[in-house]
């Protein structure tokens, strides 16, 4: 399967509960998924989010 994609960081200011209800949202509504999630020392995240890559356009990541 091929997959797109979209990396994103989050501040440290997101509390865990926060940035699990943005990543369900883009789930939701824009097919995404976790692929990984990186916890900096400094608080911030690093996720990557993936989906499989179809022939017919998908809505991008809402910010």
């Amino acid at each position: 399967m091929d997959y797109e994609y979209a990396p994103l960081r989050l501040p440290s200011n997101v509390d865990r509960l926060t940035a699990a209800a943005q990543l369900a949202i883009q789930a939701e509504f824009s097919g995404w998924e976790l692929a990984r999630v990186r916890l900096f020392r400094d608080g911030t995240r690093q996720v990557m989010l993936r989906r499989r890559r179809l022939n017919q356009p998908q809505p991008g990541l809402s910010y």
